[in-house]
This record gives C-alpha cells, sequence and structure tokens, in this order.
C-alpha cells in the first residue's frame, strides 16, 4: 500500500510545518511591534520571547539575531504608517493642502517615532532598515513637490530648492521628534507645523520670479 501523500512526510505535513513556522515568525515580529509601541527601543531575546509566548530557541530559530529581528519590525511597522498615506487634492487652497498635510504628516510621524528611536539605537543598522528610512523620506520630500508644485513651479531654481529645502526640514520626523521632546502636544506641534508651513510658502510670494 502506498503512503498516503497526507501523511507525516507527506506534501500537507511539510504545509503544516512551514504554516507553523510562519505562525510563530509572526508572533515573533508582533512582540517586537508590541514592544515599540510601548516606547521601548531594545529588545532582549528573553523578553521577545516572553511576549511572543516562545522559547529564546525559537526566537533565534526564526530569526539570526536581533538585528535581523528589529530590521523586520521596524520595516513592517514603516510599512503599515506608509499604507496610511492618502493623497491630498493638488487643486485644493493653499491652507487645506497646509491643513492635509500637517494632519497626515503629524499623524504617521507619532505613529513612526517608536520605529525611528529603535533604528537610531541600533549599534549596526542593517542596509535594509536604513534603504528604508531613506525611501520614506525619498517619498516624503516627493510628495511635497507635487502638493505645493503651484508654489514652487514658478520660483527660479534656487529660491524652489531652498524652499522645498525648508519645508521637508519642518516635515520630516526630525522636526517633529524635536517639538514633541520639547514638550509640546500631538495637537500643539501639527499647529506649529503647518504654521511653519505657511510662512514659508509666504515668504515665497516675496521672490522676484524670473
Amino acid at each position: 500500500m502506498k503512503r498516503s501523500e497526507t501523511g507525516a512526510g507527506g506534501p500537507s505535513g511539510t504545509d503544516g510545518r512551514t504554516e507553523r513556522g510562519r505562525q510563530t515568525r509572526e508572533k515573533i515580529a508582533e512582540a517586537v511591534l508590541s514592544l515599540l509601541d510601548e516606547g521601548q527601543a531594545l529588545f532582549p531575546a528573553d523578553k521577545v520571547a516572553e511576549r511572543a509566548g516562545v522559547s529564546r530557541r525559537l526566537v533565534f530559530h526564526h530569526f539570526a539575531d536581533m538585528a535581523e529581528l528589529a530590521e523586520v519590525a521596524v520595516n513592517r511597522r514603516m510599512a503599515q504608517l506608509l499604507a496610511q498615506v492618502r493623497p491630498i487634492p493638488v487643486d485644493a487652497p493653499l491652507a487645506e493642502r497646509i491643513a492635509a498635510v500637517a494632519e497626515q504628516r503629524a499623524r504617521i510621524l507619532e505613529g513612526v517615532t517608536p520605529a525611528r528611536l529603535a533604528v537610531l539605537r541600533l549599534e549596526n543598522p542593517t542596509a535594509p532598515v536604513v534603504e528604508g528610512v531613506r525611501q520614506m523620506l525619498e517619498l516624503a520630500r516627493r510628495r511635497l513637490t507635487e502638493i505645493f508644485a503651484a508654489e514652487l513651479d514658478p520660483l527660479p531654481e534656487a529660491a524652489r530648492t531652498d524652499l522645498l529645502n525648508g519645508l521637508d526640514a519642518v516635515t520630516t520626523w526630525s522636526a517633529w521628534h524635536h517639538w514633541r521632546t520639547s514638550g509640546l502636544t500631538p495637537d500643539q506641534a501639527r499647529h506649529t507645523m503647518a504654521v511653519t508651513v505657511h510662512a514659508l510658502l509666504a515668504s515665497a510670494d516675496a521672490t522676484p520670479r524670473g
């Protein structure tokens, strides 16, 4: 009699082990995300294992080291936050565009703070983590050129670059973290961002065209 294809060692047995491994890996990654959400930026293997409900041995069975685990968790959180980005109508009145940018960036930057702090505290962040941060920054800058094209495009090249650099600086995480660690609430930091963006764009009206 032939061994059943669903017997031990058959495809379904392999598939079952693969699925259990995937579920365990998910549990471990989610454990790190929950620690991130609690403001922790270091992930001792014992604490991760306890949070995931698995053994310490299983943590290192699924991840080569804690740097790889941090990479998976940080990239997952960044992807979750990027999924929250919504289009902002580029033809809306300026005040509406500024308010929309400030609201969306405040929400996302507040959410990404634990992951960004974790990256900063990694002794040797892996290349994918560094690349993920770079891509987020590039996307954020590119979106500004689209949202404020009506104000940026008529400017001379040098003035346009200066204004874009300023807008980029006050709408990314470094400025947000500065405001939050200086004691501003999320609403206050969002308001400060909006006021600063408005001031920068208003200054462009005084720039000679040509």
